[in-house]
């Protein structure tokens, strides 16, 4: 026990408290700027089973949050890579690394077989996703999301407490991630931390647990609050009864006269569903190139207009294309502002 001696030595803990992490399990959706952290910390204090579940493969620019990853990662799997890291951190422990993004047909199975979730993804689909699977297997989830330098944090489907339709019984129709407007490594690294530590408070059944509240945090500035959150018995019945409830965001082109090229992967968000929209993902580009017309002009845009930047030099460069524009700014300039406003939506511009 000479590994765990500091926390142990605290009376919330004891031997007792250790053998508690020792056979806990802890899955963590999103090995990314909140998981990392959170896995680190998780795995140092002892909990005997931590799956790791990523479809993503490391980049430099996720090296400044990211920080079980080094620039020697680059290009190999973050669910891999993480547990490879985890392992040396701390051999006496389970890791398995899940290569797979969450979906329908696979959240349930893979639920059933931890004892809590824990949310470290950035979109809303994955959230109601995650949810909607915690309520069907009964698993309470820690949920962060961040926006700039403002921050949410809360626990979900807790000893009957509220789940996250209770908050957000409806979404707005636009995800906005770090890639569009920028984090600070730290911020992420912070709620990761605070989300490990309410796994750490679950488990070991010690303090308040972050359940039926939503704490605020604003990092620049210090300051927090807290606000209750109301349950809604119909939110969790409907999906008792129905079974989970996919949302995928769709919008519409701003301008439906001009062809597109959306070099976006398959699970990022919104959709846009359109016969003037070409979807080639970044990760199949060199394979599918024949089908990018070379007889009329086409906008090529992903999430924020820095990878598509780089495709259209690339495809210029390399592969004698005089037809191609890039999208500055990414998805949401093209895309209608028609939405509905929604009042129950508007906190969850947080993220």
């Amino acid at each position: 026990m000479n590994r765990y001696e500091r926390q142990i030595q605290l009376e919330e803990i004891g031997k007792s408290g250790q053998e508690k992490l020792r056979n806990a399990s802890v899955l963590i959706v999103g090995v990314g700027g909140l998981g990392c952290p959170a896995a680190q910390y998780l795995a140092g204090a002892g909990v005997g089973r931590i799956g790791l579940m990523d479809h993503d493969r490391v980049s430099l620019s996720n090296l400044h949050r990211q920080v079980l990853f080094n620039e020697d990662d680059i290009g190999r799997s973050k669910a891999v890579v993480a547990s490879e890291k985890l392992a040396r951190l701390n051999p006496e422990i389970q890791l398995e690394a899940i290569e797979e993004a969450l979906s329908v047909e696979n959240s349930e199975a893979y639920f059933q077989s931890y004892d809590l979730i824990l949310d470290g993804t950035d979109n809303f689909e994955t959230k109601y996703l995650i949810n909607d699977a915690c309520l069907l297997t009964r698993k309470p989830w820690v949920y962060a999301s961040i926006f700039k330098n403002e921050a949410q944090l809360s626990v979900f489907n807790y000893q009957s407490g509220p789940s996250y339709r209770c908050l957000f019984p409806k979404t707005t129709r636009q995800n906005i991630s770090c890639e569009a407007t920028g984090v600070l490594g730290v911020t992420a690294g912070l709620l990761g931390v605070l989300q490990a530590t309410e796994v750490l408070k679950i488990i070991l059944d010690i303090g308040e647990v972050l359940n039926g509240k939503l704490k605020l945090l604003n990092i620049l500035t210090g300051q927090q609050q807290f606000l209750n959150i109301r349950k809604r018995p119909e939110e969790i019945e409907r999906i008792l009864k129905s079974g989970i409830e996919p949302v995928q965001l769709e919008c519409k082109l701003a301008d439906e006269t001009r062809t597109y090229l959306d070099i976006r992967e398959e699970f990022e968000q919104p959709k846009l569903n359109s016969d003037k929209v070409i979807h080639i993902p970044l990760s199949r580009l060199d394979e599918r190139i024949w089908e990018i017309p070379r007889d009329e002009e086409i906008l090529v845009f992903c999430q924020s207009g820095k990878r598509s930047r780089k495709v259209v030099d690339l495809l210029n460069s390399e592969y004698g294309f005089e037809n191609l524009q890039n999208v500055e700014g990414g998805i949401q300039t093209i895309i209608s502002n028609e939405t509905e406003a929604d009042d129950a939506s508007k906190p969850e511009r947080i993220r």
